[in-house]
């Protein structure tokens, strides 16, 4: 029972530091960095890994979290929801926004107002709400008891 409410912590810990990382450092690091194109490549390369970390470190939690057994469901639900949002985003966000930019010859010529920016702003507006739920969640996570 102590091991799995370890490696529960571990794994909230884990995911949510991860997440905090790439959306609030390493992200903006790289647009700040290189160009729009540049740094896109590279988030596209790494976004398949990002998205199977978050959902690697919430299948263990949520493993972890029925081992301990614990009598608060809140926990549990709000585990159950931020992978719900990683796997939307894996499954649904991530391949849309792919498709598009395979679409788009350059973020950097390519105006704003294109209708393929346009949806492309809009999913990653979409990805992005998702990203904080899941850095909140995993925060209370890690001061609930």
């Amino acid at each position: 029972m102590q091991i799995a409410a370890l490696l529960y912590r571990l794994s909230i810990a884990f995911w949510t530091g991860g997440t905090a990382l790439f959306t609030f450092i390493l992200t903006p690091m790289l647009f700040k960095a290189l160009s729009r194109d540049q740094a896109g490549q590279i988030v596209g390369i790494l976004f398949p890994g990002y998205f199977r970390w978050g959902l690697a470190c919430g299948a263990v939690a949520l493993i972890c979290r029925l081992i301990m057994r614990g009598t608060a469901l809140v926990p549990a639900c709000l585990l159950v929801v931020m992978l719900a949002l990683t796997s939307f985003q894996a499954f649904s966000i991530e391949p849309r926004a792919a498709a598009l930019k395979r679409q788009i010859p350059s973020f950097d010529t390519t105006p704003k107002e294109h209708p393929l920016r346009k949806e492309f702003a809009k999913l990653h507006g979409i990805s992005a709400g998702c990203n904080l739920a899941v850095v909140a969640g995993g925060i209370a996570l890690v001061i609930m008891p």
